[in-house]
Order: structure tokens, then sequence, then C-alpha cells
């Protein structure tokens, strides 16, 4: 799978364990931030990149990372299609795949520490949506991710 990621300054040191981790799991990583710390771009404008690349379709899900991940996640869910989940835990970032179908996490550099961050976006990446969940409950959230983008339908296709 190929996964984008990215972060601002407050969450570079992260963004780069992370994305040594899933390389090393076999992972096709592309950045689309900075790789240099001193040059870093801010939140606000990385997290569109990343919102584009998945609405385009050349990227499936992404990995952002702030100092907190609430501002990569407010930015990124301006976008029509996008799902962005801010996770402190493995446990969120498995239930925002398999409840929620998010396609992208984001996390807090200030927050989550490098093998807690390694852990979340393998788990965030390997979740399918409604997996491990009773079959009464993949039912609902099918249907419920169909009432979600009937609603993103009429706030985007306003006028």
């Amino acid at each position: 799978m190929k996964v984008l990621i990215g972060s601002d300054k407050s969450g570079f040191g992260l963004k780069e364990e992370v994305k040594a981790y899933l390389a090393g799991k076999g992972y096709e990583m592309t950045d689309c931030s900075t790789l240099d710390p001193e040059q870093p771009k801010p939140f606000f404008e990385v997290a569109p990149i990343a919102a584009q690349k998945i609405q385009s379709g050349e990227f499936e899900r992404a990995i952002l990372i702030c100092g907190t991940g609430m501002g990569m996640a407010i930015v990124a869910n301006k976008f029509e299609g996008i799902y962005a989940a801010c996770c402190e835990s493995t446990y969120a970032a498995e239930k925002c795949r398999a409840i929620n179908d998010a396609n992208i996490l984001t996390m807090g550099g200030w927050i989550i520490a490098g093998i807690l961050g390694c852990e979340m976006a393998e788990t965030f990446l390997t979740t399918g949506f409604t997996e491990n969940l009773e079959e009464w409950r993949q039912e609902f959230l099918k249907g419920a991710k169909q009432k979600v983008g009937a609603i993103e339908e009429s706030i985007y296709r306003k006028g």
C-alpha cells in the first residue's frame, strides 16, 4: 500500500520515526511535508496536500502529525471525502478505521511517543472498515456511511 505521510515542525520527529518504521515493514512511503526540520511547512499547508492526493485517488490513506494532531484533522476534514481522525491510542486508531472508515490518521508529536505512534500507524493501515465487528454492527455502519455520504453530498453540492 502506498502511504502518504506529513508533518509540521512539531510533528517532525514522530513523523520520521513512523516513516522509518513503516518503510521497514514494506510500505511505500511518500512524504508530503519537509525533509528538513529547519524548513518546515505549517499544518495548514501540509493537510491540504494530503487531502487532495487522497481525493484524486493517488493515495488511499495518509498519516499527518502536528503538535496535537488536531490542526491537521481540522484542515484535512474541510475537504470532501476526507475523514481524518485525531487519535491518541492504538484502540482509537483501530476503531477510526473499523467504525468510521477514516482515510487519514492524525497524531500529536507533543503527545504520542515514537513506539506508540508506530503501533497506531500500523494498526490504522491494517484495519479494514467494519473489521472484527458483529454482523448487525457491520450492517448498521455500512448504512451509516451512506447517510454520512448523503450529508456530505448536500453540503458540497449546494447551489
